[in-house]
């Protein structure tokens, strides 16, 4: 039986016969083990931020990445990893890149080296990491991952492993898989540290839950250093166990850390900086204040991904609105079809027409309505029907109109009072508006 999808396994499969996972990399040397070989206890490091700055170098070694800013959000995700128990949650390393060749592989093959129980996942079953989660706590390592979620169909292999990355970010987190001849519930823990490497970008849902590192090509005036596991190993190790050993010091301090958060940094970007932020105010030095400048620069990178055609509407919306409080739908749709680079004047191989523009605006609870235009009553939108999406959806403007709209032109009295009142408007406003509007 498949314990992570609740398949039975055929007898005659060799794997049916093995009762636990085994991982194919060699396990690292645990700090008891160090100890034992080197005749005793191996001293935590008292300064965590020349710690950092050890790690930060030997990174700096074998991977050119895109901005220092990156290399510190690498680090502090590294000593996050070691210290995942003490947060609340844990936010995915996401090594993206448009072409192959961009160092993503390279920094999951150092992360290996660094990390605590590493667990690759190209070569590893759904059922295995479900398997070795449940008996230890462990970081994935997810290469290719572009390939996941590139699957679909009664086919898709993936299911679980998306299911995997979706839910695990939170403490405490378990899916339920049926287990045994009889089907059994079982809950499996899946919260993990996670890296992931690909092409492209990611779902959505896990874009948001994401440290965003776009990767590149290196210059060939970008030197680094030949990377050989054999010959870089000890040393790996070693920072791995001084790490552990540092992290595990520090677990009461981070695990009741409140860290201060950039100005503009908050929601869910705030919830993905919180544990790097903690690492950061833990090790001290000039850590954290190159972790807020890291914070504040990836999540501009997070944030600048291209939006959903539904977010773009309504950006280009508040371009064409200006300041007019009205506009009819003729002469919005001429001004999206002018726009240059945007997609609304070949839209799926047609312009956008008034139905394809209602139907894509009813999701925001956008719905047109009689305007009064040059003294003709006209088929159209208003800002202030508008103003709500544009506060909950787009990130502010300096071309935006500044503040709610006003009262509306002589067709707002036949609005309902509950239409009106979702809009901020103000008390008086909404009393006028709930009675009719003022002409």
């Amino acid at each position: 039986m498949n314990e992570a999808t609740g398949e039975e396994w055929r007898s005659d499969d060799p794997a049916s016969e093995l009762p636990k996972p085994r991982s194919t990399a060699l396990p690292l040397p645990s700090p008891s083990e160090l100890d034992r070989r080197s005749n005793g206890p191996r001293p935590v490091d008292a300064d965590g931020a020349g710690l950092l700055d050890d790690v930060e170098e030997f990174f700096g070694r074998f991977v050119a990445f895109p901005s220092p800013d990156a290399l510190v959000a690498v680090v502090l995700w590294t000593a996050h990893a070691h210290s995942v128990d003490s947060a609340e949650s844990s936010p995915r390393l996401a090594l993206l890149s448009p072409e192959p060749g961009s160092g993503k592989t390279r920094t999951l093959e150092v992360l290996d080296l660094l990390v605590p129980a590493p667990l690759s996942s190209v070569s590893a079953s759904p059922a295995a990491i479900f398997r070795s989660l449940k008996l230890r706590r462990r970081c994935l390592l997810f290469d290719e991952v572009d390939a996941i979620f590139g699957r679909r169909g009664k086919d898709d292999g993936a299911e679980d492993l998306r299911a995997l990355l979706n839910a695990g970010h939170r403490k405490g987190a378990t899916i339920p898989r049926c287990v045994g001849q009889k089907h059994t519930v079982a809950e499996f823990p899946v919260f993990a540290a996670v890296a992931l490497a690909g092409l492209g970008d990611l779902p959505d849902t896990l874009m948001s839950r994401s440290i965003i590192i776009r990767m590149r090509r290196r210059l060939t005036s970008e030197v680094i250093e030949p990377y050989r596991r054999r010959l870089h190993e000890p040393a790996g190790v070693d920072l791995n166990v001084r790490l552990a050993l540092w992290t595990d010091s520090i677990a009461g301090l981070i695990a009741g850390a409140w860290p201060v958060m950039p100005a503009g940094v908050t929601d869910r970007p705030a919830d993905v900086w919180e544990p790097l932020l903690a690492i950061a105010d833990a090790a001290g030095g000039d850590w954290p204040g190159r972790a807020r400048a890291a914070c504040v620069e990836l999540v501009k990178v997070s944030e600048s991904r291209e939006a959903s055609l539904g977010i773009r509407l309504l950006g280009d919306l508040r371009t064409v609105f200006g300041e007019e409080e009205r506009l009819s739908t003729e002469t919005i749709l001429k001004a999206l079809h002018a726009m240059e680079e945007a997609p609304w004047s070949n839209l799926h191989g047609s312009p956008l027409d008034p139905r394809g523009l209602a139907w894509r605006l009813s999701p925001y609870e956008i719905e047109s309505t009689r305007v009064w235009v040059a003294g003709k009553s006209l088929r159209g939108y208003r800002r202030g029907d508008l103003w709500d999406a544009w506060e909950r959806y787009l990130t502010s403007s300096p071309e935006s109109p500044p503040g709610p709209p006003g009262p509306e032109g002589p067709w707002s009295e036949r609005r309902t009072a509950a239409k009106t009142i979702r809009r901020p408007l103000g008390c008086k406003a909404l009393r006028e508006n709930a009675h009719g509007s003022p002409r």
